[in-house]
């Protein structure tokens, strides 16, 4: 009896300590690459719009597909803010998407090459998140949007330029359900 006692006491001790480790290591944050230059690009203006959690639809299975009017919009280095070009592309978005009710879309956040997967990960799904809270704010149906994030994993350009990294730096909004797969 003294053994199975012990036993508990030393388990309820061991989950107590992996709980405490586990709060300081979510309390770290990977760090991206640092810049290929000197000079950090200005930050975008923080997003305006108020971020809240929706049940989103399940599209990631669903192939999907670029359609010319829904342009992509891009972002500053390891931001997920909207600028001002970024709002207006998004505008256009969300009066195309309110003239078209029965389309889905799935909004795919990307990065550049720089930082881990992870925090590239982390990011592309901030920036998708932006895009879709944008869309809602503007009176586009929350049921109709899912987000993904490929961080790094589909990058349109391999160069290491800052050219190239900002092609990268991006998020789509992509057809639901369409026949094939394609990119802007």
């Amino acid at each position: 009896m003294k053994k199975i006692a012990s036993f508990r006491i030393a388990l309820a001790a061991a989950a107590l300590f992996a709980a405490g480790c586990a709060g300081n290591r979510a309390s770290r944050r990977d760090a991206p690459a640092p810049e290929a230059s000197a000079v950090k690009p200005a930050a975008a203006a923080p997003l305006d719009v108020a971020r809240i959690s929706y049940a989103e639809p399940d599209v990631r299975e669903m192939a999907v597909r670029a359609i010319p009017e829904l342009k992509s919009v891009r972002f500053v280095y390891d931001s997920d803010g909207l600028d001002a070009a970024s709002r207006a592309t998004l505008r256009a978005n969300a009066a195309w998407l309110k003239a078209h009710p029965d389309v889905k879309v799935q909004i795919a956040g990307h990065c550049d090459q720089r930082g881990t997967v992870a925090y590239n990960l982390a990011l592309g799904q901030r920036r998708s998140a932006a895009v879709r809270d944008y869309y809602v704010n503007s009176g586009v149906e929350a049921s109709r949007m899912a987000t993904i994030s490929y961080g790094k994993e589909r990058a349109l350009c391999a160069k290491e330029t800052e050219e190239c990294w900002a092609r990268d730096r991006r998020a789509e909004t992509l057809e639901a359900g369409a026949p094939s797969v394609a990119h802007q």
